[in-house]
Formats: structure tokens, sequence, C-alpha cells
């Protein structure tokens, strides 16, 4: 076999409030979401480096929040200690402090106003 470059290409948190959802992610994130509604689903988009979509936040029957599914990691280049601020008064909870991963630079955790649990990392 092959090696192959593996890339993530598409992500999707799923929420119950898109509205809500969305003011939370644009509050510690510090960056406009783009609305990207779908038959039967309200999304708003999360743009990455280039203003592109890179995943985003999805409101459908089909999907509930979940502090136990995959655990994604957001970053923007930043120090995670502005985003983690940002956490509690946007309704969110810190899980997990900015934690230092040596040569792979800092994690934290919190759960999301939907009760998602989603990660950050900086290099």
């Amino acid at each position: 076999m092959s090696a192959t470059a593996i890339t993530v290409n598409w992500f999707e948190i799923p929420v119950s409030d898109i509205d809500r959802a969305g003011q939370f992610y644009e509050s510690i994130l510090g960056a406009a979401l783009i609305p990207m509604d779908m038959p039967d689903m309200k999304m708003k988009a999360i743009p990455g480096a280039d203003g592109a979509p890179i995943g985003a936040l999805v409101e459908t029957a089909h999907n509930k929040p979940s502090a136990t599914g995959p655990l994604i990691y957001l970053g923007n280049g930043g120090d995670l200690s502005t985003m983690l601020d940002r956490v509690a008064e946007a309704g969110g909870q810190v899980l997990m402090p900015k934690t230092d991963i040596g040569p792979y630079g800092s994690m934290a955790q919190f759960s999301d106003t939907e009760g998602n649990r989603i990660a950050l990392h900086n290099r």
C-alpha cells in the first residue's frame, strides 16, 4: 500500500439552536460565520484561513449534540487563552484549560452551548 496524505476536508458540529450556537462560535472564534441553509437543514459555515468554509454548525432532526462523540480541534493561530476567555461569557464551559503539549503547541477543551465537547489547538 502506498502512503497517501489524508486531510480533513469538512466537519459538522450538531446543534439544537443554530442562532444560539452561531453567536457562541462567532464570539469565541472572533469570526463571522457564513449562512448555508439547505432543505431540511440549517447551517452556519466556519471560514478557514482563505475565507472558504471548512466545516459548519448544523441543525437538523438527524443529528444531536454530544459530549462523547468525535473530538474536533479548532484553532486560529493566536493564543488559545483569548478564545478560552470568551467561552464562559458566550455561555459555554471550559473543560480543560490551555495545556502545553511540547513541540506540538497547546490545546484546550470546552463544552459549547449545545453540549458538544470541542477542542482548541495551536502550534
